[in-house]
């Protein structure tokens, strides 16, 4: 790259102003990273008007600072070495790439963060990398990364064009035309002080006692806590969560029969009544949104709003539905754990945190117990996301991937099989299972790159978001695979559970809060339609595994984080991890808790984009105690590998 090598310039100056100059050049393609990052999402961020964002950009520097000292403290000290030969037309070809390396690489993670924020709605962390290493076939999702996002590869290569031009405008001359005695002086004080400069710019500031800025500081400059991502930049994120236990013991209460009567995960159901016996299927359905469904939002749209999802609706009729249900998080592998294993994820999913080998219980391994077959499908290539290893470690005793389906006969090209061959193909092998049985299936068809099957592409064009033709596409093979399962002699006898893994994009502002960006459907229904009903309280995917077990008055203690929801009295909340902070909602309230202290309370009936925050006002304490209670419960048996009763 001739940019990377070309350092002549006719503008030579003092050294250290040059390295000033050079320094306030990458700072402001950081700012302008910062502009892009908010313009390409603006929808998500509707409540930041032009003062707030001058206050955001403001903060931003301080982050950017820090960054930006760690990612080029080589390049610096490079650079500041009292030597004459570092001005030698070799050594600042060196220090030229060395600068467009590291900042490259940098900037890079900054500009796919513009598109990857929707999905997650944060900052990519060095977890990231543990979810890509679990994933097999990476390279197909690079490629039509590149492919989809091409304005993004293009932004960043300009980006790199300008970076080279502009550094390349100033070259370094000497500060003294002889090395002596007062230039080394000079020198080995200008690399003192610049090191100290450096320092202070990588803790964000200095103040005697003061600890070195972290994500959570982004709260300083905001109104919300879903725009501390707009402060932040992605580096400094990865950075600040590079190394570090994703759980640390903690110890809000002392005693453990204080914690244990405030909340407890061990569930001991009582014995006597009978198991059911009956057939267990769950349903995972990729990025399917709450909104997406009619029949959960007849208030959408002055009520005129039909959704995406005909035959979803027509199932909710006939079962037992949860209007309030949500998501434990924002991606396919926190999912898998919540649903099955009620582990939520907190602060890292637990399927690649440094504690994914403790043991725990699943559905899969406490029916297994009992007789039940166990099965978990997924039409992606075997490896994907880790959730064959997963499935393993959990209990399921088989795996049943792209590889079993033993055909390339409808594989997309890039996540799996289509949705509806696959629900064929599963609802076949579950009719050669033996019974009591218990599966888990997982979609992959609503997913980005937003495609449907080429003989579907004008029954479900284009809308207002490219991924609900893909939702359309998705409720289809789902009425086909029910059409078929309900010929098959086992449908009667089997509870089927159907939730989404996560949340998606939004086409209404209503979905567009902290707190809706987890809206899921959560449905029962049973084969032969004898469960029906509607519940309005709070529900969470960590509900589902101890909602089965319950009702099928499953009799042995087991852990689990989230409730019974067919149980009177149990106690109903949602717990989320949201940009360094816990959000947590008890009834109408919403609590946000970061670095061991409350600092945000809102009611979100009242108040849906939680502008009024309740902070300071009476009340509250016993849903204060009770997420003290269950981040101790978590992160203390995480630690100490206490997931299985009496283990």
């Amino acid at each position: 790259m001739k940019f990377f090598n070309n350092i002549r310039s006719k503008h030579p100056a003092n050294e250290y102003l040059v390295l000033i100059y050079r320094f306030i050049v990458i700072m402001c393609f950081y700012s302008a990273g910062r502009i892009l990052f908010f313009l390409f999402n603006r929808s998500l961020f509707s409540h930041v008007d032009f003062n707030s964002f001058i206050r955001i950009m403001g903060g931003g520097l301080m982050f950017d600072t820090s960054a930006v000292m760690y990612l080029n403290a080589l390049y610096f000290l490079l650079f500041l070495i009292p030597f004459s030969f570092k001005f030698t037309l070799t050594y600042q070809r060196i220090l030229k790439w060395v600068f467009m390396v590291v900042n490259s690489i940098g900037l890079a993670f900054n500009y796919i963060d513009i598109i990857y924020y929707p999905y997650i709605l944060k900052r990519t962390t060095v977890s990231a990398f543990g979810i890509a290493s679990n994933d097999a076939g990476n390279y197909r999702l690079i490629f039509r990364f590149f492919y989809d996002f091409w304005y993004i590869l293009v932004i960043w290569l300009i980006t790199l064009f300008l970076l080279g031009k502009l550094y390349s405008y100033f070259t370094p001359r000497p500060l003294f035309k002889t090395l002596d005695y007062k230039s080394l002086a000079v020198s080995w004080f200008a690399l003192i002080v610049f090191s100290s400069l450096s320092v202070i710019g990588m803790r964000g500031g200095y103040m005697p006692g003061s600890h070195p800025i972290n994500m959570i500081n982004a709260s300083e400059y905001v109104n919300l806590t879903q725009e501390m991502s707009l402060v932040q930049n992605t580096p400094f994120c990865i950075l600040r969560t590079w190394g570090k236990n994703a759980f640390e013991e903690s110890h809000y209460f002392k005693s453990e029969e204080e914690l244990n009567q405030i909340y407890s995960p061990v569930r001991s159901p009582k014995p006597g009544e009978c198991a059911r016996g009956e057939n267990v299927v769950i349903i995972i359905l990729e990025s399917f949104s709450r909104e997406f469904v009619g029949s959960l939002n007849t208030n959408l749209n002055n009520g005129h709003y039909k959704g995406y999802t005909p035959f979803f609706d027509s199932l909710v009729s006939k079962s037992y539905v949860f209007t309030n249900a949500f998501a434990n998080g924002r991606k396919s592998i926190d999912a898998i754990p919540a649903i099955t294993a009620s582990i939520p994820s907190l602060v890292v999913p637990y399927v690649v945190s440094e504690r994914a080998t403790n043991r725990i219980n699943s559905l899969a391994s406490l029916l297994s117990e009992e007789g039940y077959q166990t099965a978990f499908f997924h039409g992606a290539p075997n490896g994907s996301m880790g959730f064959n290893t997963y499935a393993k470690s959990a209990g399921f005793q088989l795996y049943v991937g792209k590889d079993e389906y033993g055909s390339e006969d409808g594989y997309d090209g890039v996540w799996g099989i289509w949705d509806e061959p696959f629900f064929q193909f599963f609802a076949d092998r579950m009719n050669k299972m033996k019974e009591p049985f218990f599966t888990t299936i997982f979609s992959v068809s609503s997913h980005h790159p937003f495609r449907v099957p080429e003989k579907y592409e004008a029954q479900f064009p284009e809308e207002n978001i490219p991924l609900q033709k893909c939702i359309r596409y998705t409720d289809m093979a789902l009425n086909a695979f029910f059409k078929k399962a309900s010929a098959m002699s086992w449908y009667k006898n089997t509870l089927f559970v159907i939730t989404s893994d996560h949340c998606s994009t939004s086409d209404f502002k209503e979905y567009r809060t902290a707190v809706n960006y987890y809206a899921a459907p959560l449905i029962f229904f049973r084969g032969d339609g004898s469960l029906v009903g509607k519940d309005d309280a709070l529900a969470q995917q960590i509900d589902i595994m101890p909602s089965v077990l319950g009702y099928l008055n499953y009799s042995k203690p087991y852990i689990a984080f989230g409730n019974d929801l067919f149980r009177s009295g149990s106690q109903r909340f949602v717990i989320n991890y949201l940009e360094d902070s816990y959000q947590f909602l008890s009834g109408d309230l919403v609590f946000y808790f970061t670095s061991d202290r409350f600092t945000g309370i809102y009611n979100r009936s009242n108040d849906p984009y939680l502008l009024n925050n309740l902070l300071g006002h009476a009340g509250f304490e016993s849903e204060q105690k009770l997420l003290k209670a269950i981040i101790q419960q978590f992160n203390n048996r995480m630690v100490q590998d206490q997931l299985v009763v009496g283990k």
